[in-house]
């Protein structure tokens, strides 16, 4: 398959960097192609079914099939917030709110209508039963945003939990962090001759306390929703490095990685492994 896709600035824009880059990296090894920095400023029909794009660089190619991931915006224009003196984000129209709750203190807004709150479904539902029992149950439990298992089921799948390497920078400090971490050949990568030059990739970004408490975990790899989503229990009750190294891993699983992970980007030691 002949496959181009076209990147308005960079990829996976909210997403840690250096594991946005790998998946960058693997699309191209396996014949996607990209081109960067421009938008379609045109698309028509030509020779029947055939779509010609004229990108904003000038230049312009022919497809069979055109996909438009446009992103979205809150539709809270007929909502007559302005009467309630609620004012939205001119850029993307979101709800501004402090634990859901807007300026306007009896009204309250959920999901992806409001600002700074994950584009996720069961983020939704999560915080609307948070919301629920603190407005009916008497609890004052908040909703936590940031310790959200996240997957993107790219061609290499990328899955992750709490801050970003680069976010976990601006918030401590670059030397308030450190970084474990690790590339690897999945053992059901090394069976495959269309997969086994390419590496898997964990990290562990904590803090440089001496508890060093888990900032961060992130995996490129098979299965990542899969290896993901029960390390996202233990982030929630306040994880520290140190329980995952303590922690025995299933062998030989691509998960065990996360778990054994001992070389610090601050070392400078390579952080390649070999397969099982």
């Amino acid at each position: 398959n002949d496959v181009t896709v076209a990147v308005r600035s960079i990829l996976l824009r909210g997403f840690d960097r250096e594991c946005s880059e790998k998946i960058g990296e693997y699309m191209k090894d396996h014949g996607v192609k990209f081109k960067t920095e421009v938008t379609p400023s045109k698309m028509e029909k030509v020779d029947g079914d055939k779509i010609k794009v004229t990108f904003s660089d000038g230049s312009s190619d022919t497809y069979d099939t055109v996909l438009g991931a446009i992103g979205r915006y809150a539709d809270t224009e007929k909502l007559g917030l302005d009467s309630v003196n609620i004012k939205t984000n001119p850029k993307n129209k979101k709800i501004p709110t402090k634990f859901e709750q807007t300026v306007t203190p009896n009204i309250y807004a959920i999901g992806d209508v409001m600002e700074g709150c994950p584009e996720l479904t069961p983020v939704a539902i999560q915080a609307g039963i948070i919301l629920a029992r603190r407005l009916f149950g008497g609890t004052k439990e908040a909703m936590d945003y940031v310790n959200i298992c996240t997957t993107v089921f790219t061609p290499i799948e990328y899955a992750c939990v709490g801050l970003s390497e680069d976010d976990a920078k601006e918030k401590f400090g670059a030397d308030g962090i450190e970084v474990y971490h690790r590339e690897f050949l999945p053992l059901e990568w090394s069976l495959s001759q269309n997969r086994h030059e390419s590496n898997a990739f964990t990290k562990v970004v904590v803090d440089k306390t001496k508890e060093e408490n888990v900032l961060g975990i992130h995996y490129v790899g098979p299965n990542a929703g899969e290896v993901m989503q029960g390390y996202g229990v233990s982030m929630r009750q306040g994880l520290k490095f140190k329980d995952l190294t303590d922690t025995v891993g299933i062998h030989p699983t691509s998960s065990e990685e996360i778990v054994t992970l001992s070389i610090t980007k601050s070392s400078g030691e390579d952080a390649a492994a070999g397969g099982c």
